[in-house]
């Protein structure tokens, strides 16, 4: 059994880790494997489109695997078989594929399920903090199943788990691996969240069990967001000083103007090193509406592999102008997958993959 470190309960800043001890790198960090949830749920995906959103991850799969480990959670007997049978034998790198067929989810979401793994400075080993997740504030029951994918991934990886006692997703955060993090108001001082904390308390965490030096703060996030807001639609980091965010021309679109308060207030911003950001703008996509209802379509929920950044596309004239202004910004090949299929069960590649740093 991997060893636990449990700060529930625990509201004292003195009595949590000490500062410097635990830190997440950043996503463009040198990588051993990403996770996946296979789109179980049937509420979530529906019998007409889940044949679909399982060819969706069959690409993202084949795009990753040459390069890391790619691990899936399939949860049941049924759904590995349909794993298997979407994923096929005939693709590069199938070595790297590991399927965990003994490892229940309520849901495919592991960017906010799952575990966020950060390195222990004293030990220098990747280690995994297990933060409390509660479906975004209640909204989805059940959540039991997900709530407990931190440790059986520990399990898995015979990692040491620390329970911080606090409901966090990992869509809701950002980091540039150098003490800087990036959120959101709109969902991280929530009340469906961790009432009992006021945002002092929450940065305290952050430092303590991510390595946050410095936090800073964004307003809204786009419409049909049903998480309350994450900064991963609207806002990441693609190197440390350099972020790209969301950006929305059309000024009688519903996002326009909360994504153009975003965007000043990062232009102003500094990190904890006292650099101010470069900012990157990103287009949105044009609305992708499914069932009368706007989905939170957005090019800032990519994935950064190893060797790749895998980019939600939309079949929108503004895919092209994503892809190259990301092209130009960081140093992975940009792989486009469609996502529209994907982007009906409320989230794209980032909100899916949790990342595994070596």
């Amino acid at each position: 059994m991997s060893k636990i470190h449990d700060y529930r309960g625990i509201a004292d800043p003195s009595r949590l880790p000490e500062p410097g001890r635990l830190s997440m790198p950043g996503e463009w960090a040198p990588r051993k494997a990403t996770w996946l949830g296979w789109p179980s749920n049937r509420e979530t995906w529906p019998q007409e489109i889940r044949p679909r959103v399982e060819r969706v991850y069959a690409r993202i799969v084949k795009a990753l695997c040459p390069d890391e480990e790619v691990h899936l959670l399939v949860g049941s007997p049924g759904d590995l078989a349909r794993a298997q049978a979407a994923l096929g034998t005939g693709y590069e790198g199938e070595s790297n594929v590991f399927l965990h067929g003994d490892v229940a989810i309520d849901d495919s979401w592991l960017r906010d399920s799952g575990p966020i793994f950060v390195r222990d400075q004293q030990t220098n080993s990747v280690q995994l903090v297990d933060w409390d997740f509660n479906k975004w504030g209640g909204k989805y029951p059940p959540w039991d199943k997900d709530d407990a994918v931190p440790s059986q991934v520990a399990r898995l990886r015979g990692m040491e788990r620390w329970i911080p006692g606090m409901i966090l997703e990992g869509g809701s955060i950002e980091t540039d691996g150098e003490g800087t993090g990036l959120t959101t108001r709109q969902c991280l001082l929530n009340e469906n969240r961790n009432p009992w904390l006021d945002q002092k308390g929450i940065e305290a965490r952050l430092h303590a069990f991510l390595g946050y030096e410095k936090t800073l703060w964004l307003g809204q996030g786009i419409v049909g967001d049903d998480t309350d807001g994450h900064v991963d639609d609207i806002c990441r980091y693609l190197a440390p000083g350099l972020v790209c965010a969301a950006i929305e021309e059309d000024v009688n679109d519903a996002n326009h103007l909360a994504l153009e308060g975003n965007f000043r207030e990062l232009q102003a911003m500094r990190d904890v090193k006292g650099r101010r950001l470069e900012v990157v703008p990103l287009p949105m996509p044009r609305p992708v509406v499914t069932l009368g209802l706007r989905t939170p379509a957005s090019y800032c929920n990519f994935l950064i592999g190893s060797k790749s950044l895998l980019l939600p596309v939309f079949g929108d004239r503004r895919d092209e102008l994503a892809v190259r202004r990301l092209e130009a910004s960081i140093d992975r090949k940009v792989v486009p997958i469609d996502c529209r299929e994907l982007v009906f069960g409320q989230g794209a590649i980032h909100c899916i993959s949790q990342h595994e740093p070596l």
